[in-house]
């Protein structure tokens, strides 16, 4: 009767503070760092005096926090009340729940109604993991005295026990804080918990393969995540890191945050189901293309451990800077603009290349990974190579005017888009051998730095950043979205290289 389903956490490539706005577009990556959602019912039968019952019981369970909640969900006006005393809430999966079972009650007619009814007086036994990608081990690594490395992680037990990070600033008063890696980890858990309820409770059918699932099932466990997500957060987002944990790598232009607004608004005073339906009927006018990385390149992420960034204060500070400059920052951002569009060409126009020439394609990725990028023309014997090794090179010219663009808003904002030390780190990255490019993803700042390398060179890439303090993760490209599973996945084999990551 369980229910397993599962999404994956992200990495924005390009499009960072553009985003934000229609119609900029951003790439975004979806990886193999995924989180779980196991729902299924907490008792096994429906007592026979239940029928007259408004409430019914809730359970979550964060094992790798150590928490467990119980809640009572109104099944009249569908609210959660918290019945343990547990200090920290989660605001994501709360919302998920309510806006998963309102979205059953908006669409089902009286008989499924009646089912869905007796089926939600079973109670709700939620459990939900997250992929060791998600969270910051750098502590607990260097506290065993061993090397920053891949392999150090590789080691820790699947779904480790999380630490947190006490804020020493405020004393002991202050709530502990999840060192994370910046992957979306909201985002993706909110998605698996909307897709395993609506699937457990006969909304959506996500069973059948993905590659041939009924677009319209996952629009609506799109629909119903965004807006749990959003409301969670208090705010209307860009909604890529949704989008990605639903659909998988993508191009994303966002959605009119109008869509939600009234659902914001109305949040407190409308009925669920109303606030729900009005959802459903809203003009959902998000626009998404399909995009991967080209054949034979890898997606690698780095944290550089020089303490994590606030992306909140960050893009703040960027739309007050866009209003006291408007002209110098809408300057700024249609360079930027270009930039990002320039390297989206030449990604795609590699992926055709791939398609059409495979032999010369691969050959010249093969030998371009063992050289740095001034080497990478002589390789080219013959025009189809020549058209790859331009549009490689294409694509680095495109990541320096992406950085360079970024840095200028950086300092105009006064916030560190890419600080001095990572733009040492990201120079000497784009220098190896067989790297194509280096930036930093989403916002910017200290959190992260990920590169793209070509065919085997990424095992250098690894080791170089481990001789500078930097932890390269396990997380990878993996363009698949949402997915059904089928077992509890601390019953079989995952690891945190979730794609049997090679790791030299």
């Amino acid at each position: 009767m369980a229910v397993v389903a599962s999404a994956p956490g992200k990495v924005l490539i390009t499009g960072g503070y553009l985003i934000l706005e229609r119609p900029n577009a951003g790439i975004v990556l979806s990886t193999n760092a995924r989180f779980y959602a196991i729902v299924k019912p907490l008792y096994e039968q429906v007592k026979p005096d239940s029928w007259s019952w408004g409430w019914t019981d809730v359970k979550l369970t964060s094992p790798q926090l150590l928490r467990e909640s119980m809640y009572k969900l109104s099944l009249k006006n569908l609210t959660l009340q918290a019945v343990s005393l547990s200090e920290s809430r989660n605001p994501f999966v709360e919302y998920a729940v309510q806006y998963a079972v309102a979205a059953a009650y908006a669409i089902f007619d009286k008989n499924k109604k009646d089912a869905l009814h007796k089926l939600l007086l079973q109670g709700l036994d939620i459990t939900i993991l997250g992929c060791n990608d998600f969270y910051s081990y750098r502590n607990q690594i260097e506290a065993r005295g061993l090397p920053l490395t891949p392999e150090a992680l590789a080691a820790l037990p699947p779904f480790a026990s999380i630490t947190f990070n006490a804020d020493e600033s405020n004393g002991g008063n202050c709530k502990p804080e999840v060192a994370k890696t910046g992957l979306g980890s909201s985002a993706a858990m909110t998605t698996a918990v909307v897709a395993a309820l609506l699937h457990y409770l006969g909304v959506v059918n996500l069973s059948s393969s993905i590659d041939q699932q009924h677009d319209g099932d996952l629009d609506m466990v799109h629909m119903i995540a965004q807006s749990a997500h959003c409301i969670a957060q208090g705010k209307i987002g860009s909604g890529f890191d949704v989008s990605s944990a639903v659909y998988g790598s993508q191009r994303y232009v966002r959605f009119s945050p109008e869509v939600l607004s009234s659902a914001q608004v109305a949040v407190k005073e409308t009925p669920l189901q109303e606030v729900i339906t009005g959802i459903l009927k809203g003009k959902w006018d998000h626009e998404r293309a399909m995009f991967s990385l080209p054949p034979l390149m890898t997606l690698l992420l780095g944290e550089p451990g020089t303490g994590g960034s606030s992306t909140p204060s960050m893009v703040g500070a960027v739309k007050k800077w866009q209003k006291s400059d408007p002209q110098k920052s809408q300057e700024t951002w249609k360079k930027l603009s270009e930039s990002n569009s320039a390297l989206e060409t030449q990604l795609n126009m590699l992926s055709k290349l791939a398609e059409e020439h495979w032999n010369a394609y691969k050959q010249v990725i093969e030998s371009c990974s063992k050289l740095k990028s001034e080497k990478w023309m002589e390789q080219a014997t013959e025009p189809t190579q020549e058209a790859v090794v331009k549009s490689l090179l294409g694509a680095r010219d495109a990541m320096l005017g992406i950085r360079y663009h970024m840095r200028l808003m950086g300092e105009a904002a006064g916030v560190p888009i890419e600080p001095e030390s990572q733009t040492q780190l990201l120079n000497a990255t784009m220098d190896m051998e067989g790297v194509l490019l280096a930036g930093v993803p989403g916002a910017g700042g200290f959190d992260a730095v990920f590169a793209v390398t070509l065919g085997d060179s990424g095992s250098n890439v690894t080791k170089a950043w481990s001789s500078v303090n930097v932890l390269a993760l396990l997380v990878r490209e993996d363009p698949h979205g949402v997915s059904l599973e089928s077992c509890d996945p601390r019953t079989t084999e995952i690891t945190s290289a979730v794609s049997a990551v090679h790791i030299e």
